[in-house]
């Protein structure tokens, strides 16, 4: 059954204050075209400038998620991505007139409730899920998080959190879809400790929070001293008290496992960023924005390598990226000069392996020391430049009409000659990339074995020139 995509039906705006800025800003939702994907604009910007709320523009996740382009940032967005998740929005346009969104109660659930007033409107735009084939798993050993997502028929999410605090030890919650999602996670706040809190603000930091729009919880044993300190440090003129539960001002808890709860939160707003639904159960242990996002970048790499099988590959090979017909569509070169077989490996702007086998049918092994018959060294190297060209070109929209021509191969050195039968691995690694421009590192194995490497600048030109 064919699904659409939605936007919403109408215009809704909420202000309020950000949690690190301390600034009042208006966020106002606004209905997109069926490609626009999730947008932020800042109107309070002279050139009203438009970013993308994906993992490409992704430049901060030190105290939230904050995306940007060309100096503009806005910060403190998860909270508002993950009620858009959570209506399955796909098409939207974010105006808002400051550097942060607003914290509201420190939940989803106001962004959430402002988006279900303005209602849902399906579009002439079928809706492409990135759909998990083969487990994929995370791990940020430093950080003590793990993550797998296995395949499943729609998103599900199990989450486990363990901070070995005595009012806060080990929760653990299912999220089975997204029909839960407005009345069994939209509310849950998000949370910080008294110590964290006390420095952050001490440090002139998150200076619009408060009690009021974060739970905060305190140590066992706290005392009537430091209640004191931390109402003079919040401007509080009342008395600061804490609940059975450990919470500061005692707020009671939306759900008895309110603090993993936002975690689910938290992680549905940045896979949001991925740019398209996920098909996939996903597990995360202790997982934050530092691996959530990790996490979507590595989604992001796959997502590229599918979308270039589908537009050069004739059948979805597991073990190749790209076949022989693959290649051939993409690079001018024909036999004998071309000198790659298949693509293996390849993470777009970053890195691709290839793969020659080489035979003694290879015209240049007739000539070529006969009587001992050794591949040219130029050739191992035109190999890796073909590998290197195949990268570059494909940030083309029609890679077809252009080719990429060497300007410079330095620092060349060959290690171990390669004969007939022997299989070359390419690795090429990217020092620098632009459009045109890109500077490669070059390896070539036979057998886990260094055989040559060099260093190559490629530039891209039009093919009719």
């Amino acid at each position: 059954m064919t699904e659409y995509k939605n936007t919403i039906g109408s215009d809704i705006s909420y202000t309020g204050i950000g949690l690190h800025s301390g600034e009042i800003s208006t966020i106002r939702f606004k209905p997109a075209g069926p490609e626009e994907g999730i947008v932020f604009i800042r109107v309070d910007l002279p050139s009203r400038p438009e970013i993308p709320a994906d993992i490409d523009h992704v430049v901060d996740i030190s105290r939230g998620t904050t995306i940007g382009l060309g100096g503009a940032t806005v910060g403190t967005i998860e909270h508002v991505l993950s009620a858009i998740k959570g209506h399955n929005i796909d098409n939207i346009r974010i105006e808002i007139d400051g550097p942060e969104a607003p914290v509201a109660d420190g939940s989803p659930l106001v962004f959430f409730n402002l988006l279900k007033q303005a209602g849902k409107v399906p579009q002439d735009s079928e809706r492409i899920y990135f759909e998990i084939e083969d487990p994929i798993s995370f791990s940020a050993p430093e950080d003590n998080v793990d993550i797998v997502i296995v395949p499943s028929n729609e998103l599900k999410i199990t989450f486990m959190i363990d901070y070995k605090h005595p009012y806060l030890g080990t929760q653990y919650t299912w999220f089975p879809n997204l029909d839960v999602y407005e009345k069994e996670f939209a509310g849950a706040r998000t949370f910080c400790f008294i110590n964290e809190i006390l420095k952050l603000k001490e440090m002139g930091l998150i200076k619009g929070g408060s009690l009021e729009n974060a739970l905060v919880i305190a140590e066992p044993g706290i005392s009537e001293e430091e209640l004191k300190h931390l109402q003079d440090v919040f401007g509080y003129h009342k008395e600061v008290t804490v609940s059975s539960e450990g919470i500061l001002n005692s707020h009671p808890l939306r759900y008895y496992n309110e603090f993993v709860r936002h975690k689910v939160c938290d992680l549905l707003g940045d896979i949001a960023l991925l740019g398209m639904p996920i098909k996939g159960h996903i597990l995360a242990a202790r997982s934050g924005h530092k691996t959530n996002v990790e996490l979507v970048k590595k989604l992001r790499q796959m997502r590229k390598k599918q979308e270039l099988q589908m537009i050069y590959q004739r059948s979805r090979r597991k073990d190749v990226v790209f076949d022989i017909h693959a290649i051939m569509r993409i690079m001018p070169h024909r036999y004998p000069f071309l000198l790659v077989d298949k693509i293996l490996e390849f993470v777009p702007g970053d890195k691709i392996v290839g793969m020659k086998n080489v035979t003694i049918n290879e015209q240049f092994f007739q000539g070529h020391f006969p009587g001992h018959p050794i591949m040219p060294g130029v050739l191992i190297i035109e190999g890796m430049a073909q590998a290197g060209g195949i990268m570059l070109l494909n940030q083309l929209e029609n890679p077809e009409d252009y080719v990429a021509y060497f300007a410079s191969i330095d620092n060349v050195k060959f290690r171990k000659p390669v004969m007939p039968g022997d299989t070359l691995r390419y690795e090429l690694t990217v020092i620098s990339l632009k459009r045109s421009l890109a500077k490669m590192h070059g390896e070539a194995f036979v057998n886990g074995e260094l055989v040559a490497e060099g260093d190559f600048l490629a530039m891209i030109n039009e093919r009719n020139l």
